[in-house]
């Protein structure tokens, strides 16, 4: 596919300062995007609040903005550079909360500024945990137990009608920020508020506790056309229960049969497809160590902290790959 001519200077969103349980994996994506957007002829604008990246060297970008990376500061580094596009996919779960917080507002279509990559609607498909739970049944992936709950007493209700322990995932965090086990209902209560308080939309899903079961992730490429390719798929050590931030993690997988092993590539390629991604996708997956029953997790709908993994196991380099992508127009 063709370069976009019309995609002439692009804003590239970092994921700010390292903190506990994330090392520099989208400082070596988001580098990665700033290079190839270079190469392409298209002048980058930078904003990252971490001086002490590579990221931020002045050789990366055309302008560099070390500034904190919040909706207000975002919106005015558009209204002084005035970039046509932004790319939201490279910088984790910062980048892609900022820009769709720009893009509901109507900020971006009052300046005349693009989404690259993943279309909004597909975005919210993957990080909306009622809209992502609507998609898998539409197509016939299995999903665990669980519902969508804005306030405490519902999550409550809904805990004591499938039985404890449940599992407590906030929309639109990263690392499972606000998130826990709760085993019984005082901590619930507790996960609960911490989750729905640091949620963007003030939502969590409860979810029946599968602790135990095998934690597999597969790393998937998808073009504007369709074409779709698992680049491999990663076994955490730790089971289910363990977030995957905090557990080591293997490329290929070690313990999986290859009826396994082909019955989740398919169903990655089929959820990707689903939700129309376009580049780096990364899809979670519970398998229980019994059966061939599995269940999936979540979807991150951009480069994940996985992806550094997957890229340096396998040579195959996804942040380039997904940036290429990104300013593509599709012939058909």
């Amino acid at each position: 596919m063709p370069r976009n001519k019309e995609i002439k200077k692009v804003l590239v969103i970092g994921s700010g300062p390292i903190v506990i349980g994330q090392a520099a994996e989208f400082d070596y994506a988001g580098t990665q995007a700033c290079e190839e957007l270079k190469k392409e002829g298209i002048e980058v604008v930078l904003v990252n609040s971490n001086p002490a990246t590579i990221m931020t060297d002045k050789h990366m970008a055309d302008k560099i903005y070390i500034e904190p990376i919040t909706v207000k500061t975002v919106q005015k580094i558009i209204e002084k550079e005035k970039p046509d596009s932004i790319l939201p996919n490279l910088g984790g779960q910062t980048g892609l909360n900022i820009a769709m917080e720009l893009y509901e507002s109507g900020f971006l279509e009052k300046q005349n500024v693009r989404l690259l990559g993943t279309s909004p609607e597909g975005i919210r498909n993957a990080e909306d945990r009622q809209a992502f739970k609507d998609m898998m049944e539409s197509i016939n992936e299995p999903c665990i137990a669980s519902k969508v709950v804005e306030n405490e007493e519902d999550a409550v209700e809904f805990a004591k009608e499938i039985g404890l322990p449940v599992i407590v995932r906030p929309a639109y965090t990263l690392g499972g920020t606000g998130g826990g086990i709760a085993n019984t209902i005082k901590e619930l209560r507790e996960i609960a508020e911490s989750g729905l308080r640091l949620s963007r939309v003030h939502q969590v899903l409860i979810e029946k506790c599968i602790s135990g079961w095998k934690e597999i992730e597969y790393e998937v490429m998808r073009d504007r056309k369709g074409n779709c390719i698992t680049i491999c798929n990663m076994e955490n050590v730790d089971p289910v229960g363990v977030h995957t931030g905090d557990s080591i993690v293997v490329a290929p997988s070690q313990t999986l049969a290859d009826k396994e092993y082909q019955m989740l590539r398919t169903s990655a390629i089929k959820i990707i497809s689903a939700l129309k991604i376009e580049g780096g996708c990364n899809v979670q997956f519970a398998l229980n160590p019994n059966s061939f029953e599995y269940a999936v997790i979540e979807v991150n709908p951009r480069v994940s902290r996985s992806s550094a993994l997957a890229s340096k196991a396998t040579g195959y380099p996804i942040a380039k790959v997904s940036t290429k992508i990104a300013i593509r127009i599709c012939i058909r």
